[in-house]
């Protein structure tokens, strides 16, 4: 009778060191692949989101909503509540790489985490830049010469419409100070950029613009942006101001310079 030759232990271990090898090489080439796809993903939603914009101002003047702050959220002249008639799913509202809220997740705050649940139950990983509203008129601040009303203004390609972002909505400054750590992401006050200065996609966000574009931009870069009328775009978070890898928090040093 013919004899049927079983593999050896060491041919076996031979065999899994190999294929452990492989998985070794393999995994992080799928993971740069996988995480490229998902930020495919996120343009193409914003691509969408640009749209919806554009069609808005078309529809009423080239005027932007009212808009409203945090404290309101779901209120009548939040974005989260005026075009939800523009779409039907709400997919749309998150990235990708941050598709679930903090409270199903569990754990601190995280770039790839989506903001919400708000009053209604809704959520998203995108927000608006709340500089771009149609606000009335006032002296609350001194910043209501601040807001961008209409599409007809320039550089419509260096102002920020909708992007990744932890909230629903962005009042940027050009001295608020950069995250801490890649999780310092809340922003409060006068640090409200680190609500969009999200590791998100290697070291940058994608970003809807007012030329209805969208790129991604490198998370240095968001402080040249034009975020309002006054933002000084050669701040001290700047080449142009001065700012040097060194001033920068530790985890951001290593990053593009702007």
């Amino acid at each position: 009778m013919r004899k049927h030759r079983a593999f050896t232990l060491i041919e076996l271990l031979v065999v899994i060191a190999v294929i452990a090898v492989l998985m070794a090489i393999l995994m992080p080439a799928l993971n740069r692949v996988r995480k490229q796809a998902k930020a495919v993903g996120c343009q193409s939603s914003l691509h969408q989101w640009i749209l919806i914009w554009s069609m808005y101002t078309a529809d009423n003047d080239g005027r932007f909503i009212r808009g409203a702050g945090g404290e309101n959220q779901t209120g009548e002249n939040q974005w989260v509540t005026v075009m939800r008639a523009q779409y039907q799913n709400l997919k749309m509202r998150t990235c990708p790489m941050a598709y679930k809220p903090r409270s199903e997740m569990g754990g601190g705050p995280t770039p790839y985490v989506a903001w919400g649940l708000l009053n209604d139950g809704s959520y998203g990983s995108y927000g608006l830049n709340e500089w771009v509203c149609d606000r009335g008129t006032g002296t609350a601040g001194g910043e209501y010469d601040n807001y961008w009303r209409t599409i007809n203004v320039k550089p419509a390609d260096r102002i920020p419409v909708f992007m990744d972002c932890y909230w629903y909505d962005v009042w940027s400054h050009h001295v608020d100070n950069p995250p801490q750590n890649i999780n310092d992401v809340v922003g409060t006050g006068t640090d409200e950029m680190k609500r969009v200065c999200l590791d998100r996609h290697n070291a940058a966000i994608n970003c809807g613009f007012l030329d209805w574009s969208i790129r991604k931009v490198d998370l240095k870069e968001l402080w040249t942006l034009k975020w309002h009328r006054n933002f000084n775009t050669a701040g001290p978070w700047t080449l142009a101001g001065g700012a040097t890898a060194e001033k920068w928090p530790e985890w951001m040093r290593q990053f593009k310079e702007y």
